[in-house]
């Protein structure tokens, strides 16, 4: 049984139990690492819908403040400074963004607008400390912040073609998932 599990083992790509170092180190690596992480990728979706929800011309600085905030939290995490509790933080922002989309929270207000900062900056220095020893930090930092971009665009546009009970349904969803992966 031994013997079958070590050569079990080595027919399993060791890539697939990490969640960084997708790609090459520099612009595929960046971009990929917000898509291949669900945690990353359903809040980034999260962020969008919630600003589209907001019907109001300042719903964009929604996705603009996390984004700022999220190359503010990279930029600490490629300084060697990790933010104490920072996969907690990545989880609260599935649970709360989650959240609000569930209550069906449609207006812009300054705490959402803090929250997405709040929760950007925790998603950035993620990456920031994921950054890949052996690669361009630009061409990572472009990587994640346009896939990041296209997730928020993404979520703006669902939010907006779908029912609000739709949009009610996929929060609770983002909030579960957080939720479950808390415990």
């Amino acid at each position: 049984m031994n013997r079958a599990l070590i050569v079990l083992m080595t027919l399993v790509p060791t890539a697939a139990f990490a969640h960084p170092g997708h790609g090459d180190h520099g612009l595929v690596s960046g971009f990929t690492h917000p898509l291949f992480g669900w945690d990353h990728l359903l809040a980034m979706v999260a962020v969008g819908m919630l600003a589209v929800l907001g019907r109001e011309q300042k719903a964009w600085q929604l996705p603009l403040a996390f984004v700022a905030a999220m190359v503010a939290g990279a930029l600490l995490g490629i300084g060697g400074v990790g933010i104490t509790g920072v996969e907690t933080g990545i989880l609260a922002s599935l649970m709360v963004l989650g959240g609000m989309l569930a209550a069906g929270v449609t207006g812009f207000t300054g705490l959402a607008l803090g929250l997405c900062a709040l929760f950007g900056l925790f998603h950035g220095n993620a990456h920031g400390l994921e950054l890949p020893a052996h690669g361009s930090a630009l061409g990572y930092f472009a990587g994640f912040v346009a896939a990041t971009a296209l997730l928020h665009a993404a979520g703006w546009l669902a939010a907006g073609k779908v029912h609000a009970t739709a949009v009610r349904i996929a929060g609770a969803a983002m909030a579960g998932a957080g939720l479950l992966a808390a415990i």
